[in-house]
C-alpha cells in the first residue's frame, strides 16, 4: 500500500470546486480546505508506486485552477 499527501495551492476562490473534484476520485481518501500557503490537502492512497504516480500526474496534477502541487509520501 502506497499513501501520500498532497499540498495544493489553486487559484483564488476555487478551493471548493477543486475539494469537490478531487473526491470524487477514489484513490482520494480525504480532502481538507486549509488556509494559508496551501489551499487544499488531499490524502491518497494506492496498491502500487506506479499508481501512485498515475493519479499524481495524470489525475490530480491536472485538474484545471491548480496552480502548484507538493506530495508528501509516507513511508512505513
Amino acid at each position: 500500500m502506497e499513501k501520500a499527501y498532497m499540498l495544493i495551492s489553486c487559484e483564488i476562490g476555487e478551493e471548493q470546486s477543486l475539494s469537490t473534484q478531487l473526491k470524487k476520485i477514489p484513490e482520494v481518501k480525504n480532502c481538507l480546505i486549509t488556509y494559508g500557503s496551501y489551499d487544499v490537502v488531499a490524502e491518497f492512497v494506492t496498491d502500487t508506486p506506479a499508481q501512485m504516480n498515475e493519479i499524481i500526474s495524470a489525475k490530480i496534477r491536472k485538474l484545471p485552477k491548480i496552480r502548484s502541487t507538493i506530495t508528501l509520501r509516507v513511508t512505513n
